[in-house]
């Protein structure tokens, strides 16, 4: 980051600490509210994949309607890219801190560490790109090889090897184990 990109993200969480634009504690409040959000809607997917029944689909929808409000308040210049990397950014920050406790839980410190630093660096890039320390056109498109793209397959009825596989891999992950 260059000096006058530093001073100006210094100028703005000076003015945002004055309450003159954000108050940064709330936005911070807010934001890990709508991690466990997108958490719950996770979970809602999961849980009606894994039951079969489609009112965890339906509180789904709401939960995600409640998601996109509250996130309203925290992204003040909307733009389609900017808003998908900002959930992205606190899904996986959320994510990686998830599996960062269950690692000390383990008794795996050194790994939980490492995954709560990252989780941190993942919450963090989500205010730098929301405080515009971050900017997307500064962003080069990266080209995938042909080899590294991931396999299409759409099979409904679960009679490709992939549809078996994910019926199989389904019974045997289980999101709600601690």
């Amino acid at each position: 980051m260059d000096d006058n990109k530093l001073k100006e993200f210094m100028n703005k969480v000076k003015t945002m600490e004055k309450g003159e634009k954000l108050d940064l504690s709330s936005g911070e409040d807010l934001s890990i509210g709508v991690m466990n959000l997108i958490s719950i809607e996770e979970h809602l997917f999961f849980s009606g994949g894994k039951t079969g029944a489609t009112k965890y689909y339906d509180l789904l929808n709401e939960v995600r309607k409640m998601r996109v409000e509250l996130m309203k308040s925290m992204i003040k210049e909307y733009e389609e890219e900017v808003w998908c990397i900002s959930k992205h950014l606190l899904a996986a920050s959320m994510r990686v801190m998830e599996v960062g406790t269950k690692a000390l839980k383990n008794n795996d410190a050194p790994k939980a560490h490492d995954l709560f630093r990252k989780s941190y660096d993942l919450y963090n890039m989500f205010w730098a790109l929301n405080l515009g320390v971050m900017d997307t056109k500064d962003m080069k498109k990266i080209e995938i090889p042909e080899k590294e793209k991931p396999i299409e397959y759409n099979d409904e009825k679960g009679t490709c090897f992939l549809g078996k596989m994910s019926g199989m891999v389904g019974k045997l992950l289980d999101c709600c184990r601690e």
